[in-house]
């Protein structure tokens, strides 16, 4: 019993007390008791279901189901009455009515099948009610998954998990059918439907109805017999039941499901993708007589603590990359010759002494500043502290930095001038819990997709409510109480009026303000010139919508401010995030559960990054290398000495290759040449650099610049830390040994150091934080021990292992503990459009791929739904210019152009346009060809959201050789079926339905106990 509940109210249970809460379910009590109960739809992460009837208890005589009745003090409550045992049989008959049971032969009988495990528990040797197959063909349209309705025991897991938790609200089920079924969109083959392939359905069905494609033929001994072998085994059972009973069946099936542990293996790991740090279990299949045979049958997401059983169609099933024949296997070097450069395979030790000579020889002609160092947001903590090592203890200078400074620089900044961390200052718990989420410039179901579906819930099924501001109406924006489109750029002035708003109609948080808070006074004057009437006529917002919105964040009982991208990536990206989080200082938003700022990182590791010292001006845990104590310090640690000032960041590097001070690059894990503004400048001066070292897992558009490539290992074939967004430091393990020759970045970076001198010595991962929580007092308690499997931490974290999932509840940090308004200016947008470049291009992520599609790409299935890039054209738009979905258009910005195809969407208005970053299958679509090298004058973040072009259509009105860029099987065209849940209340109706034990109760024969 947990000790939170020792004392408090109890109930009876079968005669024992058990402690309880009062209002959970009473189901989740007997759970916790390990009482046994029977139950099939309950699921601990979904709610209330109430379909299976498997759960019936007797409650003063009356039976109920457990898992629709809340637990009340006093409550006596049998789980093993005559009534109850036989209304629990009575409904788990019809269960079996709906299903096979044909175990052994089934890719599900791998120790966790619900059904099995309850014909099981219940000792079930017979079946009253027939099993009748229904009329319904398999649905395997889908890519990644299938549906068997004839294996289907309509339990509404699936529906309960995409209407209520993923909030996709694509499934249903159609009780009113004369055979019911799972619906998607009422009745649409699954991939012609609204389905975006998260996979909650799959990951929560407790059969086999819903089975993961890898799965199939795979996961069993005898389950990839040829389908006519397989029938004639299932109709051998079938007929051996009657005389033999289930129980030696199953024990048959039982031992098969033994033996399938000894070449499955579950392997826990965290996802590579977005920020928001899901982590799962992989189950790849071990062939010991092939060990090339490296099969991933599926993901499977059950105790992460920041997805639960929640996954995207990326993590689910987006892991195809990790076994592409595109894959690095061995060092390359590049030979120039008159007829045109080309690269040749070469051994790991002929690529590591040329990078070492190299690296050596222009060090020595030009100073340790001549190079620079790149780090990735895609790889480990470990990693990044290593390549920070390698620039400043190896080499000698800070010119060091990540992919940080493309996205999330100016949100750190805003955060370090306000209260003084430059994180999330809660969890993903907390926005789930706020009363008011106000998303700005986040298209956060598609760049953050499990976490948008925290929000979803809480807004439809909790009362939340949402305000979003963007300019283009995405699925967030469409589901708000509240949705803004303000001008482009304009994020500052609406916010900055807000705020006036608030303090001077006496609406702030006083109190807060005066205990935690300095410089009210000097930021309340530097309002002045932020009037509501200014900033609705330069934002394009009224005065009434602003002072609703103002009224709606002083009322919330806690307010959330989520953004991303949309609000970084301008040339006041740092200011409009400071701007933010003033606002939630003046409301008293900070220092609270359910409120905070949540500047949402776009990698898997981004946030990592940059706490583990990938900047030119940190070490690890943001401690300056201009601070003379914090240098003598490492200088000890490491028995070197260090450079005093901070180094170039990735925006100052390519300006110096173009000025001829930069000469030498080492890049990992970034597609430079493409996700860095003004691409075509970026490229010119990567092809001028003296020697480009690149380590990639793909020979990607930047590797063709480099002089030596290094193949690495992707996140499943390495060990080490990922920090997600909440800032969460979680361990993955390695699920494969590395493919061919490549090898993990840790190792590769180690031996490029130790080549020059370094006599590094890490055995693993884990030694390596060691070193690293020995020198970081914000990581200090960090150790492997404590992120042993799902066991995570969230930075701060003390020596004694105690983190801080929730900031600043005892101080700011700053020295005197206490908050600061920081005064703000405003400077009108770079870029802006004219009488040429008339549109304003808007540019941003997909949900199917991640950035320019590396290793989407790779993902046949995600490939299908989503081919190429396009640019999306307003209805208004499109009708005066003359186009459609399919039309090929030419843009033209003031630094270049791409050819590209449009889709009309009334998701964009007026003379914007929007366009994903999926470019990999035709590199002339790259949105970054376009962008401009203008940046965030704080941080050097680029301005990628402040473009302007021009627009020449290519194609005719009615050329019937056009095509949507997006396939019809694309879920953006489906029609959901929103519904609270599973609606059971329409089975209850049906005509043939009654509660088990009201009527005469089916007899069914069990093994004498």
């Amino acid at each position: 019993m947990p000790s939170s509940l020792a004392g408090s109210a109890s109930i009876s249970i079968n005669g024992k007390s058990v402690a309880i809460t009062p209002g959970e379910l009473l189901i989740a009590v007997i759970n916790r008791s390990e009482t046994e109960l029977p139950h099939v739809c309950y699921h601990p992460q979904l709610d209330s279901i109430q379909t299976c009837d498997t759960c019936m208890v007797e409650i003063d005589g009356k039976l109920v189901r457990a898992c629709g009745t809340k637990a009340m003090t006093g409550m006596k409550v049998t789980t093993e009455s005559s009534r109850a045992v036989a209304a629990q049989h009575e409904a788990f008959d019809r269960i079996l009515g709906n299903h096979m049971l044909y175990c052994t032969v089934c890719d599900n009988n791998n120790g966790n099948c619900t059904v099995h495990q309850t014909t099981a528990m219940l000792k079930v040797e017979h079946q009253s009610i027939p099993y009748k197959p229904k009329p319904y063909e398999k649905d395997m349209s889908n890519p990644f998954y299938r549906y068997d309705p004839d294996q289907c025991i309509l339990c509404g897991r699936c529906v309960q998990a995409c209407q209520n938790v993923q909030v996709n609200e694509t499934l249903s089920i159609g009780w009113e059918l004369d055979h019911p079924r799972v619906l998607w969109d009422g009745g649409k083959p699954i991939n012609e439907s609204s389905c975006v392939s998260c996979g909650h359905c799959v990951t929560v069905c407790p059969c086999n109805a819903l089975m993961e494609k890898n799965m199939l033929g795979k996961a069993g001994y005898f389950t990839n017999l040829p389908a006519s072998a397989l029938e004639q085994m299932i109709d051998v059972v079938k007929g051996i039941e009657p005389e033999m009973g289930y129980g030696a069946i199953l024990q048959v099936s039982e031992i098969e499901s033994a033996m399938r542990h000894n070449r499955v293996k579950q392997t826990k790991t965290v996802c590579t993708y977005c920020g928001v740090g899901c982590s799962y279990d992989v189950w790849t299949l071990e062939n010991g007589a092939d060990p090339n045979d490296r099969h991933i049958l599926k993901i499977e997401p059950l105790h992460g603590a920041a997805n639960g059983i929640s996954t995207c169609v990326k993590g689910k099933f987006g892991w195809e990359y990790v076994n592409s024949p595109d894959r690095l296997t061995k060092p390359l070097i590049r030979e120039r010759h008159a007829e045109g450069d080309r690269f040749r395979e070469a051994t790991w030790d002929e690529a590591l002494n040329l990078i070492a000579t190299k690296f050596s020889e222009i060090k020595r002609e030009h100073g340790p500043d001549a190079l620079a160092f790149i780090s990735s947001s895609k790889c480990t903590n470990e990693e990044s502290y290593l390549m920070q090592k390698l620039a400043r203890a190896v080499i000698g200078t800070n010119n060091m930095d990540n992919c940080s400074r493309y996205c999330q620089a100016p949100a750190t900044t805003g955060l370090w001038r306000t209260v003084g961390y430059g994180g999330d200052s809660g969890s993903i718990t907390d926005i789930e819990a706020a009363g008011l989420v106000l998303i700005v410039g986040s298209n956060t179901a598609e760049s953050h997709p499990v976490l948008a579906t925290r929000v979803k819930q809480s807004h439809k099924l909790r009362g939340q409510k949402l305000v979003v501001v963007d300019l283009r109406e995405h699925e967030m924006a469409h589901r708000a109480d509240l949705f803004i489109r303000p001008n482009p750029g304009t994020d500052l002035l609406w916010l900055s009026a807000i705020t006036r708003y608030i303090l001077d109609n006496g609406l702030a948080h006083t109190e807060f303000l005066k205990q935690w808070v300095n410089g009210t006074d000097t930021y309340w004057k530097s309002l002045e010139p932020f009037t509501m009437e200014m900033a609705s006529e330069r934002c394009g917002i009224s005065v009434e919508t602003l002072t609703q919105l103002a009224r709606m964040i002083v009322e919330a009982d806690g307010v959330c401010v989520l953004w991303a991208m949309g609000v970084t990536q301008h040339s006041m990206g740092s200011d409009t995030s400071t701007a933010i989080s003033n606002m939630l200082l003046v409301t008293g938003n900070y220092m609270r559960p359910g409120a905070g700022s949540y500047p949402l990182r776009g990698h898997n590791n981004v946030q990592g990054a940059s706490d583990h010292g990938a900047m030119p001006n940190f070490y690890t845990g943001y401690q300056k290398v201009e601070d003379a104590e914090v240098r003598g310090k490492f200088e000890r640690a490491w028995g070197v000495t260090l450079p005093p000032k901070p180094g170039l960041d990735n925006h100052q590097m390519i300006g110096a290759i173009h000025e001829g001070t930069l000469k030498c690059m080492y890049l990992f894990g970034e597609e430079m040449s493409l996700v860095d503004s003004n691409a075509n400048v970026v490229a010119d001066a990567l092809a001028k650099l003296d020697f480009f070292v690149m380590q990639e897992v793909f020979f990607s558009e930047t590797c063709r610049f480099a002089d030596v490539i290094l193949p690495a290992s992707p996140s499943l074939e390495k060990e080490g830390t990922f920090t997600s967004t909440e800032r969460r430091i979680q361990r993955l393990y390695k699920v494969f040994e590395p493919l061919g020759e490549s090898r993990p970045d840790w190792c590769i970076i180690t031996d490029i150091a130790n080549r020059l001198g370094a006599k590094w010595s890490y055995p693993s991962p884990k030694e390596i934080y060691d070193e690293i929580a020995a020198l970081t007092p914000l990581m200090a308690g960090v150790t492997y021990e404590r992120l042993e499997g799902y066991k995570t931490l969230q930075w701060p974290v003390a020596e004694d292992g105690s983190d801080q999932p929730l900031l600043f509840t005892k101080q700011f940090n700053f020295p005197d503990g206490k908050a600061r308004l920081y005064p703000l200016q405003w400077n009108e947008p770079t870029d802006q459009p004219d009488a040429e470049y008339d549109l304003h291009l808007n540019n941003g992520r997909l949900l199917e791929h991640f950035h320019e599609g590396n290793m989407t790409y790779r993902t046949e299935g995600i490939r299908e739904k989503t081919p190429c890039a396009f640019v999306e054209v307003s209805p208004s738009l499109a009708q005066a210019r003359g186009i459609e979905s399919g039309s090929w258009v030419q843009l033209t910005s003031r630094y270049g152009q791409v050819k590209v195809q449009a889709v009309v969407t009334d998701r964009v208005y007026g003379n914007q346009l929007y366009m994903p970053m999926n470019s990999l299958q035709n590199l002339d679509e790259a949105v970054n060809k376009l962008t401009s090298s203008h940046t965030d004058s704080v941080t050097h973040t680029p301005a990628y959201k402040e473009t302007s072009v021009h627009m020449q259509v290519l194609t005719s009105r009615g050329d019937r050789s056009v095509k949507n860029p997006l396939p019809p099987t694309n879920p953006r065209f489906g029609h959901p079926t929103p519904q609270n849940g599973v609606e059971v209340e329409r089975k209850w109706k049906r005509a043939d339905y009654r509660m088990p034990g009201e009527s005469q109760l089916v007899q069914i024969q069990t093994q004498s106990k």
